[in-house]
């Protein structure tokens, strides 16, 4: 059976497994939805309709309201891959997703995940 291509899976699917493997580290969904609101700029009602809908992660991550601009601050190995050097930017931003729920289920505090520009941080 060949293998599905992420961006054409639905967000109603995959959302919730992000949601699970940060549950199962002590998180919660509201953690989550925090973190994706702030890389992508959906609202939390937003995210509970898209949820409920068909859409594919690909157009979620696409029609996002607002990438976060300093998404580029996050850095580190998804799957054995770095992913600042990603060269395909829909990836990148997937990955992103990846990367800020791995930070969080790790216990991370939310004001590290939740990268900002300046001398704070790292």
């Amino acid at each position: 059976m060949p293998r599905m291509d992420i961006t054409e899976m639905a967000f109603a699917k995959l959302y919730p497994l992000l949601v699970a493997k940060a549950e199962r580290k002590g998180r919660t969904q509201e953690e989550v939805d925090q973190v994706t609101a702030w890389l992508t700029g959906y609202t939390p009602g937003e995210l509970a309709r898209l949820e409920r809908s068909d859409v594919s992660y690909g157009d979620f991550f696409r029609n996002a309201p607002a990438m976060n601009p300093n998404r580029t601050l996050i850095t580190g190995k998804i799957c054995g891959v770095r992913v600042e050097e990603m060269e395909d930017s829909l990836m990148r931003d997937i990955r992103y997703l990846d990367k800020l729920v791995d930070e969080l289920a790790k216990g991370k505090a939310m004001e590290r995940i939740l990268r900002k520009q300046g001398p704070d941080n790292e």
